[in-house]
């Protein structure tokens, strides 16, 4: 079994290109099971400066490739998102 706080030192980092998408704030779990189905993680637009405000970024449980020591590699999204600010790159 892994920690959230083993999980949030991990760097999220795309498998295609090798982007470094950052580090996971929280966890999306299914009240029903107590399974995960996302990882949230906490993205800042580099446009709006020093005050700029935080947004979300949803990766699906689906999405994982790979949980390693200290990376956890997902693959890219294509499609249309479920959540406004969720994984999506084009």
């Amino acid at each position: 079994m892994i920690k959230l706080s083993d999980l949030q030192i991990k760097e999220v980092i795309v498998i295609n290109d090798g982007r470094r998408l950052g580090h996971i704030s929280d966890l999306e779990i299914d009240g029903n099971t107590g399974k995960i189905t996302a990882l949230i993680l906490i993205v800042k637009d580099k446009k709006s400066g020093l005050f700029g405000k935080a947004g979300e970024m949803v990766i699906p449980w689906s999405d994982i490739e790979t949980i390693g020591s200290d990376v956890i590699l997902v693959r890219e999204r294509k499609t249309p998102s479920l959540y406004p600010g969720q994984y999506l790159i084009e």
